[in-house]
């Protein structure tokens, strides 16, 4: 796998090349990566922390991660760390899916293009209310989005929690 590293507010050094590189090559134990597949990794210094945000793209799906922490080395074991749960979740899943093992068809090449993945679908009506009340509403189901109709305009709007703590919101015209 191959490793391109940039730097937003500071000078990558060889040292967090190395770790980095280390750490990522870890991956290589869950599935089969391509010699040509390139990990992105963006490092950010912050006012009060580092940010590591890693990108890779593999022939099975996007893998993606992001932490801020005060040091920039456990900011790499924690997003390496993120990343490991992603594959483990996606094998989790596949051989939930079957008793004939596809946890073990995840390590062979020809997979995705011999099955066809189920997506659940789901239909919901979404009723009338304010903005408070559809806030509300997420918190009390522990959701991180919630669909709703606005009154008096009728828009379908989109409450969702950010990252941050905050709230976001979608309207639509």
């Amino acid at each position: 796998m191959k490793v391109n590293i940039y730097g937003k507010n500071v000078q990558v050094t060889p040292a967090m090349q190395e770790k980095i590189e280390k750490k990522l090559s870890f991956l290589n134990k869950y599935f089969v990566i391509d010699e040509e597949t390139v990990a992105n990794v963006v490092v950010a210094v912050l006012p009060l922390k580092h940010k590591i945000e890693v990108t890779i793209p593999t022939r099975y799906g996007l893998l993606r991660a992001e932490v801020a922490h005060e040091d920039m080395y456990s900011a790499i074991d924690l997003v390496v760390d993120k990343l490991e749960d992603q594959v483990r979740r996606q094998k989790t899943r596949l051989s939930r899916r079957s008793k004939d093992g596809l946890a073990q068809a995840f390590l062979e090449d020809d997979y995705f293009e011999e099955e066809e993945i189920l997506v659940k679908t789901k239909t919901i009506a979404p009723e009338a209310m304010e903005l408070d009340e559809a806030v509300m509403r997420m918190e009390m189901l522990g959701h991180t989005f919630f669909i709703y109709r606005e009154i008096g305009s009728d828009n379908v709007c989109v409450v969702y929690k950010r990252h941050d703590g905050g709230y976001g919101l979608i309207e639509t015209e």
